[in-house]
């Protein structure tokens, strides 16, 4: 990766963050969450990009403006909400499980 590019991803990642400190409290406490618990379960394709995370808060900006609560657009289940964002999406769970499925298989054959 260019140094160009990772100074542009910077600047990408502090506009975003500037974004969610604009959010409501409640918005920005549920927002770090779905954060935290999507860099711990994964999609793969976070490492390229704040795509994912950038459609979140662009979601949750919309809620806010409509004057919703923020469990009125996520619904009482976060984790659920999240796992829905990425039910077609490669996570590392996965990645990591065909890896072990594929050393056990190469085990077995020897």
């Amino acid at each position: 990766m260019s140094i160009k590019k990772i100074i542009e991803g910077k600047k990408e990642w502090r506009v975003h963050v500037s974004r969610v400190k604009a959010l409501p409290q409640e918005y920005q406490i549920v927002y770090k969450e779905i954060q935290k618990y999507l860099f711990k379960v994964g999609p793969v394709e976070l490492n390229e990009g704040i795509g994912l995370l950038s459609e979140i808060l662009s979601f949750f900006e919309e809620g806010a403006a409509a004057g919703k609560g923020v469990l009125e657009v996520t619904g009482t289940d976060v984790a659920a909400f999240c796992d829905e964002l990425i039910e077609d999406s490669i996570t590392y769970a996965e990645l990591y499980q065909e890896s072990v499925n594929q050393k056990v298989v190469k085990t077995m054959k020897k």
